[in-house]
């Protein structure tokens, strides 16, 4: 029955209490996601499951336990005492006894027995009350929970909706405040018209002030931005009012540039009067001391502001003023150096020729140049690179070292001089110094290249007066015709003077015109442009070989025919030999205008035959009146070849014929008289047919006698040449080449009047009449000559 009534609790009790596990499970859960416990909180809750796993029995529980087990014990010795007694006192008579007593021991032990079982079932019933009481508790507290929950989950959702509109505050307040900050950075360029103006206006305010470049800063930045946005309200307005502060500005940065130049120009010319005293010059030292450093120490406070000028030379307005700046500064600067400079100059000029004048006056203006562009760069880093910045300081300097040079140039008139100039020029200045000082003496270039270029004029205006008067209009002197006897006297010379004399007299012997046409082009090949030296070089060697010409018919009509040849192709020779390193064209093209064939169309249009003003025909005088442009070309070396080759055949020519004449006629006749035997008619076939030999011209007698002749001349005239040939020619090649076509005629005429004797003549004849020299001894006897 206890049992029963304990398995009916039991049962009683199952359904809630799994309910109330499931709701505290939930809510558990719920807990742990929405609370979830830290590493450190979760090790205490273990710890403290650990101390209570094995918790003793309530105070009460404990009490009854103990009690119960007493009652046992006391029932069993009440029983034992009961058993014992009855067992020793109840003295059983008869059977109603015995069941009587039986009926009552076993209603004792069942009172004892149910006692205990009743005790626990109370106690049972009480745990399931309480546990009933807990679960009603926990669904509750479950109930209130999820009234929790819902609470959390609508107070979620509006501070969300709080959250999303305050976010909505926030990025609307910071566009605005990033609205009214782009307003106010705007209205700043605006609104600073009024503090530059009162700052600008200030009359403590100067270029020196510390706020200056700033405020001026501050101002361009203002008309940058007004300039870049002119949609803006009121835009003109305030840019015309910037532009009269900007104005202003400039203005102070100009006056106190020219104030503290002038001050400083005044400090430097007090200082260099008292450091020359009494003297008329100043030395290079004081000159270098005062103009340039004490000049830079007193004028260094204008560097700040020059840098801050030079930084904004994009704007065209501190262009203008960075040009007005370097005037002022050139301006000041040449009042400084300028007479120093011409005084040094003059100097020079008084003491010096125009070589040194010129060397010198250039080194001079090279290094003031110099020092000025160091100066220059001190003050204007930026604009240093231009030499434009710098013209209006050096190019008067430079323009009194010209008018110097100019008047001396003007009257110079020997070419040594004007080469040397050139040379210094053109090699010692600008192609050294200008060259590899680059910037620095950039501007005193233009000048010098118009030097030079006044000394090319000058030079080749003297070279063509010196080719006119010494070599083409050149008088001959007797002595400069006397040949071969000044030839003959300069080897005598040769002879007993040393080696070295000999090298330096070879150009005493030539030909004075040659002489002066070879040094004079020497002396230009270097100084003058290609273009001008090559019309130079034609027309000399033109008037040159011309020259030798005439003098060549004059000495032959002197001396001899063939002193007047040699003479030729001597200086021919020597005249081509000097011109072939000059790597050069000797010729010129001239252009000139041809009128001619005006006369005929003149005489048409009077005529009537052509109209003067038809522009559509083309006999109108106006098409016919444009002249006609002829070119031609002059080659003064390949006419000088032409001449030295025709004097050269006309020398072999004269004497081959001064040698083998005899036989040249005696060979020219034959052909005559064997031309007519061919041609000629039955009258005179009798007259002429008969033997070569039986003719009165080419008797056996007649061919020895011109053969003796021929060989005589061989013998005599022929060495006598040939010593002439070496007198004029002492080159052996070349008088090997003149005379190779000389023999080959000599040994030519000998063939054919070998051959003619042999067709026309006897044996004996041949050996005991004429005697001919045989061919290998006249070409071994020709050779000897040589």
């Amino acid at each position: 029955m206890a049992s029963a009534s304990t398995a009916a609790g039991a049962g009683k009790a199952g359904v809630p209490k799994f309910g109330a596990i499931s709701k505290g499970y939930n809510f558990a859960s719920t807990w742990e996601q929405n609370a979830p416990l830290t590493e450190q909180q979760q090790a205490a809750i273990v710890a403290l499951s650990h101390a209570v796993a094995e918790r003793p029995f309530p105070l009460n529980l404990a009490q009854d336990t103990v009690a119960g087990m007493d009652n046992g014990l006391s029932i069993s010795a009440k029983h034992s005492n009961a058993e014992d007694s009855g067992a020793i006192d109840a003295v059983l008579v008869n059977t109603n006894e015995f069941y009587k007593w039986f009926t009552d021991l076993e209603a004792a032990m069942k009172s004892e027995t149910e006692e205990k079982y009743q005790h626990y079932v109370r106690t049972l019933t009480e745990r399931i009350q309480t546990c009933d009481t807990i679960l009603n508790q926990v669904d509750e507290t479950l109930e209130l929970f999820n009234e929790l929950q819902l609470q959390h989950q609508a107070v979620a959702t509006k501070t969300r909706t709080l959250h999303d509109a305050c976010d909505r505050l926030v990025m609307e307040k910071q566009r605005l405040i990033e609205f009214a900050e782009s307003l106010r950075a705007k209205l700043n360029y605006f609104d600073e018209l009024e503090n530059v103006a009162t700052s600008f206006y200030s009359p403590s305010m100067n270029v020196a002030h510390e706020n200056f470049i700033p405020l001026l800063k501050r101002l361009d930045d203002c008309i940058s931005y007004v300039e870049s946005n002119p949609q803006y309200a009121e835009c003109n307005v305030y840019l015309v009012k910037f532009r009269q502060l900007q104005s202003r500005a400039l203005g102070m940065i100009r006056s106190h540039v020219l104030s503290v130049l002038k001050n400083t120009s005044s400090q430097v010319q007090a200082a260099i009067r008292s450091s020359a005293g009494n003297k008329t010059s100043v030395s290079e030292s004081v000159e270098a001391s005062v103009i340039y450093v004490r000049f830079k120490a007193a004028a260094n406070e204008l560097k700040p502001v020059l840098e801050e000028i030079e930084s904004r030379i994009p704007r065209k307005e501190y262009v203008q003023l960075l040009m007005e700046c370097h005037k002022l500064y050139c301006e000041q600067r040449l009042l400084l150096v300028r007479g120093i400079v011409q005084q040094r100059i003059s100097e020079f000029a008084k003491k010096e020729a125009l070589p040194s004048l010129t060397r010198s006056g250039c080194a001079y203006l090279m290094q003031v140049c110099q020092l000025e562009h160091q100066l220059f760069d001190h003050f204007f880093p930026s604009s240093s690179e231009d030499v434009s910045s710098l013209a209006p300081l050096i190019d008067p300097l430079c323009t009194y070292l010209y008018d110097t040079l100019r008047p001396k140039l003007i009257h110079e008139a020997n070419l040594d001089i004007l080469c040397e100039v050139v040379d210094i020029l053109k090699v010692e200045v600008l192609a050294e110094q200008v060259s590899r000082r680059g910037e620095s003496l950039a501007g005193l270039r233009p000048t010098l290249e118009r030097i030079l270029a006044d000394v090319h004029e000058r030079l080749t205006f003297r070279a063509r007066t010196h080719i006119r008067d010494e070599i083409a209009n050149y008088l001959p002197l007797d002595e400069d015709l006397d040949y071969p006897a000044k030839l003959e006297q300069s080897a005598k010379t040769k002879l007993e003077s040393s080696s070295s004399a000999q090298n330096s007299d070879v150009s005493r012997t030539w030909y004075p015109p040659l002489e002066k046409t070879i040094s004079c082009l020497s002396k230009l090949y270097r100084c003058l442009e290609p273009a001008v030296f090559t019309g130079l070089a034609q027309e000399a060697v033109e008037v040159c070989s011309l020259s030798i010409q005439k003098a060549s018919k004059l000495i032959a009509k002197r001396s001899s025919a063939m002193d007047g040849q040699l003479f030729l192709i001597k200086f021919l020779l020597i005249l081509r030999e000097q011109i072939a390193p000059f790597d050069i064209e000797f010729s010129v093209t001239h252009k000139e205008l041809d009128f001619s064939h005006l006369l005929e169309h003149l005489r048409r249009i009077l005529r009537g035959q052509a109209s003067l003003f038809d522009w559509s025909r083309s006999t109108s005088l106006a098409r016919t009146l444009s002249p006609r442009v002829l070119e031609s070309q002059i080659d003064a070396k390949k006419e000088l070849e032409k001449n030295l080759k025709a004097t050269c055949e006309e020398f072999i020519m004269s004497v081959t014929k001064l040698v083998v004449d005899p036989m040249l006629s005696f060979v020219t006749k034959v052909t005559a008289v064997k031309v007519a035997l061919s041609s000629g008619s039955q009258n005179k076939e009798s007259a002429i047919s008969k033997p070569l030999k039986d003719q009165a011209f080419a008797t056996p007698e007649k061919v020895a006698e011109l053969v003796q002749k021929v060989g005589s001349a061989i013998q005599q005239e022929l060495p006598r040449v040939m010593d002439k040939l070496k007198l004029y020619l002492q080159n052996p090649a070349t008088r090997a080449i003149l005379f190779k076509p000389i023999k080959t005629n000599i040994v030519e005429a000998h063939i054919q009047v070998e051959s003619l004797l042999k067709s026309e003549y006897s044996v004996e004849d041949i050996h005991n009449v004429v005697n001919m020299v045989p061919i290998q001894d006249l070409q071994a006897q020709l050779d000897n000559l040589m």
